[in-house]
């Protein structure tokens, strides 16, 4: 394929850009690169408008400013005192229950914020992280394994056999869902993160109606875990006490939607994403697959870098602050396109380039840009990213992309629904 550069990418005019509009999403990858060039050099703090949506029982929001350098993005992150995600860490604005309802932690300031975090990381201390890791090695040779036998002839649907089918089984496995309820599992988060995709259907009422079931599920399973604890994060958090206090049901029950939407989607999505860039960069492929322990951590960064695979979130402004020059006053929503960040050519060396080799010395924003916020399930990505392409690696060496990606229409996740390969 040919190379992409900041110079090759389309002009785009700022009257030509529009954030809110599900057709701006529609367009060309390339358009869209080219739209967030010109938001990082022209107005990297440009206020849009807020997406109209006929029917919505929510008011329409005010409006915000979208953060397209990658040095801003972490400064809002690294700062929840000016800057904070209590009103809501998506665009649109919903009653507070709501936030927390969807998006349990990553909708909460401290002390809040602190004291569910200090409970539910109890689930991945080292202790249990060394046990998940052994499980991700097993899972994907198990995958592999099945795999082979399963398609006789070396094709299949990469995303659904392959990216899906890790994370998924890794994420179930740590929360003691049983293997029969794996695949309800993925129906609920496809429809959760599908919303604004034609082949999902998911409206309101599709959203709310799994959210309950979602709940409803995570409750019964927590209650469960205190009555009956066993060797599994479930039974680590739901008994687990710090100053004195342990997660609720209700508490569990909407962590539990974060958890397995956000350890199953993001994942899945770079995984698919490496893999495609993998086919379209044989040289790097041939690079980090013939040296694999030198180069994997910094390849994993790198395809998660490239990826991005969660697009935006939002803080809100907490008091009149100035950043990078630009005022910015209390109440103004701020929202921090990671997409846009991971490709700063302030920050980044070449920023279009697939580099397995990249240097570390800028991090990366596709886990959030530090803060309390930061992505809790990080390590655990990484690890099931490493193991999954050192397996294609030793067993499937010829695995490619074959076809055309299916991509999800969001503005939220850089999604891909489905995606050929072989490996004959």
């Amino acid at each position: 394929m040919s190379k992409i550069t900041a110079e090759s990418l389309p002009k785009v005019s700022l009257a030509d850009i529009d954030l809110s509009s599900p057709e701006f999403w529609l367009k060309d990858r390339l358009f869209r690169e080219g739209a967030f060039k010109t938001l990082r050099d022209e107005s990297p703090f440009a206020f849009f408008k807020e997406l109209v949506i006929e029917g919505s029982p929510f008011p329409t929001g005010p409006g915000y400013r979208a953060i397209t350098r990658h040095d801003d993005i972490w400064q809002i992150s690294r700062n929840p005192q000016l800057f904070c995600s209590g009103k809501g860490s998506n665009i649109g604005d919903l009653p507070m229950e709501m936030n927390e309802f969807f998006g349990s932690m990553i909708n909460m300031d401290d002390p809040k914020h602190f004291r569910l975090r200090s409970i539910v990381s109890r689930g991945f201390a080292p202790k249990e992280v060394a046990r998940i890791e052994d499980q991700v090695r097993s899972r994907a040779e198990r995958l592999v394994t099945e795999l082979i036998d399963r398609f006789p002839n070396g094709e299949c649907d990469f995303v659904e056999e392959v990216a899906a089918a890790l994370p998924l089984g890794i994420i179930c496995d740590m929360m003691g869902i049983p293997e029969e309820d794996h695949k309800q599992i993925f129906h609920w988060t496809n429809v959760i993160l599908g919303v604004g995709d034609p082949e999902f259907g998911s409206s309101l009422e599709d959203l709310m109606k799994v959210a309950i079931e979602m709940f409803t599920y995570a409750q019964a399973l927590g209650e469960s875990r205190i009555a009956h604890p066993q060797d599994d994060v479930t039974s680590a958090m739901m008994n687990a006490i710090v100053d004195g206090e342990r997660l609720t049901a209700q508490e569990f029950g909407s962590f539990f939607i974060l958890l397995v939407v956000a350890g199953n989607e993001t994942t899945r999505n770079a995984i698919s994403h490496g893999m495609k860039l993998l086919t379209d960069h044989p040289a790097q492929k041939d690079l980090w697959f013939n040296d694999f322990d030198a180069n994997t951590k910094s390849a994993v960064e790198e395809i998660v870098r490239y990826a991005t695979p969660v697009i935006h979130f939002r803080r809100t402004v907490t008091e009149d602050t100035e950043l990078s020059g630009q005022k910015l006053l209390a109440g103004e929503k701020v929202v921090m396109w990671y997409c846009s960040g991971n490709r700063d050519e302030r920050s980044f060396n070449d920023p279009f380039a697939f580099d397995i080799t990249r240097s570390s010395s800028t991090a990366q924003v596709g886990f959030g840009a530090g803060g309390p916020h930061f992505c809790l399930g990080a390590n655990l990505a990484r690890r099931e990213i490493s193991v999954m392409f050192d397996e294609i690696r030793r067993r499937l060496p010829k695995m490619r992309i074959t076809g055309e990606p299916a991509l999800l229409q969001s503005s939220f996740i850089n999604g891909i629904k489905r995606m050929p390969c072989a490996w004959h």
